[in-house]
């Protein structure tokens, strides 16, 4: 059953943002304006809407490193997020995140991961500590189907149903663990069973329609909520790109790609609400165009964000204050061992400083004898 108009448009107008941004941000790494990797989930966005919009404000949700969409979804502004893929100061991570960690806890979306597996054993400590407060905040933790043959996996699941954590497991299933097919990576191919065994109950959905992923989300996320027990589900989906921007994609067909593409999320999702009178011509549109006009502004406020200052680097690297005892990093670049937060005090004074002066005066020196032997190599060849 559908929900109601404003909630449908306002599925579709989150759906289409985030194609719209997702395009944009491949053209800005083609163009070298981001740096890194870039992940897309281009394709993916009936998973990700279908999951979100069946999450309470309260509630947390994790993903991957393909997590655009995810924080997008969550109400992440695009300015943030676009930033944060530039690396400057005004992105949600303060440029030290990039694509693949995104994060803010006012959202409750709790990260990007880069390690494959990752965010499973911290989607199970969020559920613990849901559980020790007595509250009934539900955690959501999404990965790829690769991530099922991490060690993680299975041990997030085993604690999760033996602590009976309020954690809902989804797997966006896009058939390829980077360029590994799934039943050559897999021994078992419906990933929604692969935890049954370790207590934690698992149903597969079609990632392709939205309406059909909330329903089932609705109905895992409210079980976590009333009765404290882990689920699996597994919504079988499709990206249209490579895993990542520099993937040369050899291990499918265009043909391939092709027969997915006639299921795009965004499209029959676009063709019921008309077909039902809920969407018009016009209001399609009019969704589209505060699509782009929202990625456009987006790429103009991260291309004006300064970029961090460099001796911010250390920044939130480290604890510091008195309730750390000891030295938690040594540092050697500069003579002397020494803890690492008096890098930058001492390397402006005594012996670093004198190596780094010495060090400008011999670069000096060495150019003037690389001029100095230009110049007789060109006197030789004009004289013969």
């Amino acid at each position: 059953m559908a929900p109601d108009k404003d909630t449908c448009l306002e599925i579709l107008e989150k759906m289409i943002l985030i194609r719209r941004f997702e395009e944009r941000a491949g053209e800005m790494y083609m163009r070298a304006k981001i740096g890194g990797f870039l992940h897309l989930a281009i394709g993916e966005e009936a998973t990700i809407m279908g999951a979100v919009s069946a999450m309470q404000e309260r509630d947390c949700l994790l993903s991957t490193y393909r997590e655009h969409g995810q924080a997008l979804a969550r109400g992440m502004s695009a300015n943030s997020v676009m930033a944060e893929l530039f690396g400057k100061v005004d992105g949600c991570s303060k440029g030290r995140g990039g694509s693949m960690h995104l994060f803010d806890f006012d959202k409750r979306f709790l990260g990007g991961y880069g390690i494959v597996g990752g965010n499973l054993p911290i989607a199970a400590g969020i559920g613990l500590a849901a559980s020790y407060r007595g509250d009934d905040d539900v955690t959501v933790c999404m990965f790829g189907d690769g991530a099922t043959n991490q060690g993680t996996f299975g041990e997030t699941m085993n604690l999760a149903a033996l602590w009976q954590l309020p954690v809902v497991f989804v797997c966006a299933n896009n058939q390829y663990g980077m360029g590994t097919a799934l039943s050559r990576h897999s021994a078992v191919t419906n990933l929604s069973k692969k935890a049954e065994c370790l207590g934690v109950a698992g149903q597969q959905v079609d990632g392709m329609d939205v309406l059909a992923v909330r329903e089932c989300m609705i109905e895992h996320i409210e079980g976590a909520r009333e009765k404290s027990h882990p689920t699996l589900v597994e919504a079988l989906t499709y990206r249209y790109r490579g895993h990542s921007a520099a993937d040369p994609e050899v291990y499918r067909t265009d043909e391939e790609v092709e027969e997915w593409r006639e299921r795009d999320p965004i499209v029959t999702f676009s063709k019921k609400l008309k077909d039902d009178g809920m969407l018009s011509d016009s209001e399609l549109e009019t969704i589209e165009e505060r699509a782009s006009e929202t990625v456009e502004e987006s790429v103009r406020f991260a291309e004006e964000s300064p970029d961090p200052p460099l001796q911010s680097l250390y920044d939130n690297a480290y604890v510091l204050g008195d309730q750390v005892q000891g030295w938690y990093s040594v540092d050697e670049r500069t003579p002397g061992v020494h803890k690492g937060e008096l890098e930058q005090e001492i390397g402006r004074e005594g012996v670093a400083k004198e190596l780094a002066e010495a060090g400008a005066a011999h670069e000096s020196i060495g150019e003037k004898l690389r001029r100095d032997r230009e110049e007789y190599r060109q006197r030789e060849g004009d004289e013969t």
